[in-house]
């Protein structure tokens, strides 16, 4: 990974914009519609873009000897962060970087995801937001509130984001006597240290699973593809049960 995805809230803050004309334009109208505030150079902030065509290593220079992070314009070497191309379903937002190798892949990228994500993604994630303390209510430990949103979540489940109207559901399903699915154990037996070989269902399980075991000959290049916070466990043989959520259990053949 190239670069860490972060997402920054920029309403009220400075934010330093070098330059003038259509691609000083562009950056201005994003950062408007963040709610930032565009200042001149001069002007303290922690991050500036630079859309200068000359003197843009310069300008780049001055800033980043303030301390200053640094976006450049088609300039990927003097960049310090880079602008991701942007699906917006407000909260929901959906961001696609190449690290500046291809604004054009990102582009077409976003278009893609542009056709396939719901309208009302963003509403399904307000209700969520506002539904909080009667999720914490219907299942009190943070184990069983996850196992009970994954299963919603998932294809064809009551909320399927990837469904049209799916958020016309929820007040169904939070108020229902629907179950956080029990502990269970699966066993991955993988032929490959390639992720990109993982199957849909393999992949599938390592983003959703509460805990991963696997025995020393599994690349890590897998285990990355697990949740950031699921359990990790090196050993030679599956675990016993009982299981609370999902379990793995990966092999190398």
């Amino acid at each position: 990974m190239h670069s860490l995805p972060i997402f920054v809230r920029l309403k009220g803050r400075n934010v330093i914009l070098v330059g003038t004309g259509e691609a000083a334009n562009a950056k201005r109208r994003l950062l408007e519609r963040a709610e930032a505030n565009v200042v001149e150079e001069n002007e303290d902030s922690s991050l500036a873009i630079v859309a200068l065509e000359e003197g843009a290593e310069e300008a780049t220079a001055r800033l980043r000897a303030r301390g200053i992070l640094v976006n450049t314009v088609d300039r990927p070497d003097l960049c310090d962060f880079t602008l991701p191309a942007i699906v917006d379903r407000d909260p929901v937002v959906v961001a696609i970087g190449t690290g500046g190798a291809s604004a054009g892949l990102a582009k077409a990228l976003r278009q893609r995801l542009e056709a396939i994500l719901p309208v009302t993604l963003g509403q399904l994630a307000k209700r969520f937001a506002a539904t909080r303390s009667e999720m914490r209510a219907k299942w009190p430990s943070a184990a069983e509130r996850r196992r009970a949103i994954d299963a919603a979540l998932s294809e064809d489940g009551a909320l399927d984001p990837m469904r049209d109207g799916s958020v016309n559901g929820f007040d169904d399903w939070i108020t229902g006597t629907s179950e956080a699915s029990p502990g269970d154990l699966t066993r991955i037996t993988l032929a490959s240290d390639d992720p990109d070989n993982l199957t849909l269902r393999q992949a599938r399980c390592l983003a959703q699973a509460d805990a991963v075991y696997h025995t020393a000959q599994v690349h890590p290049a897998i285990l990355h593809r697990a949740r950031a916070d699921a359990t990790r466990i090196a050993c030679d043989a599956a675990p016993d049960g009982p299981f609370e959520g999902l379990v793995l259990f990966l092999e190398r053949t």
